[in-house]
Formats: C-alpha cells, structure tokens, sequence
C-alpha cells in the first residue's frame, strides 16, 4: 500500500542548520567561561556562561529529530526504512575523518598532552573516552558529547524498530516521549540511589535518552503533520508562528537554569536531583527553540536562519564544535597566561574567529569531500524512486 507523499514531507530543512550554530557558539561561550574562571564567580554573567553547555541539549534533541525522520517516513508511508548499512556508512563519513584529524593534532601538538600513551589514542580513535574516569585529554574535553551522539547512531536502526512497528499510529508520538523519559528517569535514579556514578555516568547515553526522544518524537509528530494524519500535533505549527513566544520561554527556563537548583556551577558533582532538573530545563530550552524553525509556515524569521550566511554557519558548525577547544588552549599558551584569567568577551571573540577559520578548513579540505565520498555506498544501486532520493537529500547533511 502506498500512500500520495507530499514534498514537504521529504524536504530538507536547511533552516535548522543555523540552530546547530547556536549550540555551537553556546558551547564554546560555555567553554570560555570556564577557561577565564568566570563560571564559578558570583557575577550573574559567571551563571549564565555556566549554564551555555545547553549547546549539547540543542545538539542532540536537533539529531534525533533529524536522523529519526526518515524512519518515522519510510513507515507513515509505508516504504522501506533506510538501509541500516548505508546509513552508518554515511553516518562515518559525516563523522570520523574531521574527528581524526583533530584527535591527532590535539595529541600530538598540545603539550599537555604529551607524551600521549597507547590507551589515549586508542580511546579517543574509537570514542570510548567517556567510559572511564579522567580519560578526557586536552584540547578533546567537549568530545565526551559526541562518543554519546554515536552511541545514538548505532542504536538508532534499532530503536526506531522497536519503537515505530510495522504500521503508523497516532500514539507513537506519546510511545517515543514515554520510552525516552523512562530511560532517563530510571538512569537518574540509579544515581541517586548510589548505583552508578554522578561523576562517569552522565557523560552515558541513557542520561541523555530524554533529549535524543524528544527530538525522535518532534520528527514523528512532522512526518505526521506532512502525511496528513497529525491534526492531534496542529498545536506544533501554531507555536511555530510564534518563535518570540517560544524563545522568550526558553531564555526563562534557562535563566531558571542559572540558579543553585541544577547544581554546582564548576567541575563538582551534582545532586541526582540537579543533575534531573538540568536535563528538565534544558530539554524545554531546546525543543522551544527549535520547533519554531522545524514547525509552522515560512516566516521572516526562518528566512534568517535560512539565509545564505546561515547556511553556510550551519556547514562549518561541526568544525567549530571539534576545533574550539584546541583555539583556546592554544590562545593561553601563545599569549601565557595562568589557567582561569582573562578577559571573557575578547576570549570568546578569538576563540570563535580562529575556531571559524580551521573549521572552514576542516569542511571544505576534509568534511565535504568525505562526505561525497560517504554518499558513495559501496555497490550501492541508483534509487528507483523519485521520493527515495528526495528523503536521502533530506538527510544528507544531517
């Protein structure tokens, strides 16, 4: 049985590329913020840096309403979900070459580093970093976020299985929120119950479960709005024709983010409670901010994002997110200064300029020929349908 598809439902949404910018740049403020020991002072901007690692929420909610998609698609429309193999595939050559390239320079250029033993190259090449306590090397701390992101890569063929079934429902929005929230909920009481450690795992992707399902649940209730059988998800596209509404929701929940109540603003361990109410409030400020570039009709606003300096933010995005870090080690050795001193904004500034400038290089000498590359599925066969090919640029640059 199929089903008329219409070609809003296969479209790339290449606004949303801008908003992985803002995660990006909220990372790297976050980042900053710690490097210049402003986090931890007492000013409101120390609380407010402090709490800029919302980037990650924005990162992963944006990944598992992008990648999701196209599963949730194939079953709405009764069609073949993408091929688990070329998916990886793709999913590597997105991925791991840029990550390489920085893992090697960090390793081998950082002095802090040296001399790197077998254990570090090996962890960081395979992204298992996060699995024991202090194996982060410097110049590669924001990389803790990513070695989940690929944990998520790989189960994803799975979940989406598990979760979808063989034919569409108006209840899987409420399935994939409920799954996701049990997960994460159960992680969190592990911790607090003293079974698993505040300090390793929330840095594992079951801490996270919550975020990557409510981006899962977001592209299960689009598909549904496109196909014709989400009138129950209308409200989505009402708040999609109020971005200011849903943004000015968003700074308060962060600002609620800025107080005692998500926990130490240093490297100390939280609460389990915090550490819940972090991920709570996150997750609001993330959704809030995407589903109005995701949902609703074309505005001025999503013409912003969709503009051609977006565009093009959102394709060095990955490479500001890797190169960032070693911009910054670097710019207190050159300049030597002692840890935790400097001046916040003018930091930022250089650090972004010189985390745009390599990631420029990262995408147009690395990324983008890997990913042609990648699109290359070894014996692949040309696509028989026109709106199979549609959904593979849907998702091309995700």
């Amino acid at each position: 049985m199929s089903v008329p598809i219409p070609d809003q439902a296969l479209r790339r949404l290449p606004a949303l590329d801008a908003v992985r910018v803002i995660g990006a740049l909220a990372v790297v403020g976050h980042h900053v913020g710690f490097a210049t020991g402003r986090n931890t002072g007492d000013a409101a901007v120390g609380a407010w840096l402090s709490r800029l690692d919302v980037g990650v929420a924005v990162f992963f909610v944006l990944s598992g309403f992008l990648l999701f998609r196209p599963y949730a698609h194939a079953q709405a429309t009764y069609r073949r979900p993408p091929a688990t193999g070329r998916y990886l595939w793709r999913r590597a050559a997105r991925i791991l070459p840029a990550y390489w390239v920085a893992v090697v320079t960090c390793l081998l250029v950082l002095p802090q580093n040296r001399p790197a033993s077998t254990g570090d190259w090996l962890r960081h090449a395979t992204l298992t970093q996060i699995y024991q306590h202090g194996q982060l090397r410097h110049g590669l701390s924001q990389t803790w976020s990513l070695a989940t992101e690929v944990t998520f890569y790989l189960l994803l063929p799975v979940l989406a299985t598990l979760l979808l079934g063989r034919r569409p429902r108006p209840d899987r929005v409420f399935r994939i929120a409920v799954a996701a929230a049990v997960v994460t909920g159960g992680w969190v009481a592990l911790m607090g119950w003293g079974v698993l450690s505040l300090g390793l795992h929330t840095m594992w992707l079951p801490s996270y479960a919550g975020w990557f399902g409510a981006g899962m649940a977001l592209a299960s209730a689009h598909v549904a709005l496109c196909t014709g059988r989400g009138e129950r998800w209308r409200w989505l596209d009402d708040l999609g024709r109020a971005p200011l509404a849903c943004w000015t929701i968003a700074l308060g929940a962060l600002a609620v983010a800025t107080t005692p109540v998500t926990g130490p603003r240093d490297l100390a361990e939280p609460t389990a409670g915090q550490f819940a109410t972090k991920l709570v409030l996150y997750l609001v400020v993330a959704v809030l901010l995407i589903v109005p570039v995701a949902f609703g009709p074309q505005t001025r606003t999503k013409g912003v994002f969709d503009s051609v300096i977006g565009r093009w933010l959102g394709r060095v995005s990955y490479g500001l997110f890797l190169w960032h870090p070693f911009v910054l080690e670097g710019i207190y050795l050159v300049d030597g200064r002692p840890e935790f001193t400097g001046d916040p904004l003018g930091t930022f500034l250089l650090t972004v300029a010189g985390g745009l400038v390599l990631a420029t290089v990262s995408y147009y000498a690395i990324e983008r020929p890997c990913q042609r590359w990648g699109g290359q599925w070894p014996g692949r066969r040309r696509s028989t349908s026109e709106s199979q090919s549609k959904v593979a640029v849907a998702t091309a640059a995700s």
